[in-house]
């Protein structure tokens, strides 16, 4: 199981990033993922996740403004980030919550 996750930069307060999530080694629509994002000396915290049945959960924070998404089993896990605030500012991973398996990362900084 490979993950990459791409599509992080730097973005202005109120702007918008769509992060992607590609795969291999098995398919996202019979997993059950989240995204997950990560600020130097804080703990990891949940954002989004959708299971196989593509029933989907937010953090608090994400509620309203952000959309996780994965259309096919072919396709790549998504999350749009709508109206970004300075504190979304973190490393982003989409992890495959069964095994804990994620990919590097991609950064988002508002700013």
């Amino acid at each position: 199981v490979q993950l990459v996750e791409y599509g992080g930069g730097l973005v202005q307060p109120g702007g918008s990033l769509r992060l992607s999530c590609a795969a291999s080694g098995f398919t996202f629509s019979s997993q059950y993922m989240n995204w997950v994002r990560q600020v130097p000396g804080k703990g990891r915290e949940g954002v989004a996740a959708i299971n196989s049945d593509g029933r989907t959960d937010y953090a608090d924070f994400a509620k309203g403004r952000f959309t996780i998404s994965q259309d096919n089993a072919e396709a790549p896990m998504y999350l749009q980030m709508n109206s970004l605030k300075s504190e979304d500012t973190a490393l982003y991973y989409c992890v495959v919550v069964i095994t804990g398996a994620r990919g590097q990362g991609t950064q988002v900084t508002v700013s």
